[in-house]
């Protein structure tokens, strides 16, 4: 199916965003998900489905901090 993630259209097997995550290698834990502009929570990534033209936002957790002299 086609869905577009992170602004980019791609062609997809999978059928529920934990499995998306898995085949992108990504690791739940280090992204918060959005599915048609909707926050996904992490304990509903297996149970939410993706349908066809669907909006995927993967927002990743970044660290960094202030620099010291």
């Amino acid at each position: 199916m086609r869905v577009k993630i992170n602004g980019k259209q791609e062609e997809i097997q999978e059928t529920n965003l934990l499995d998306l995550l898995k085949a992108k290698n990504i690791e739940p834990r280090m992204v918060a998900v959005e599915q048609n502009a909707k926050m996904v929570d992490r304990s509903s990534l297996m149970n939410t489905r993706i349908h066809e033209g669907d909006e995927i936002e993967f927002l990743f957790f970044m660290g960094g901090g202030s620099e010291t002299e």
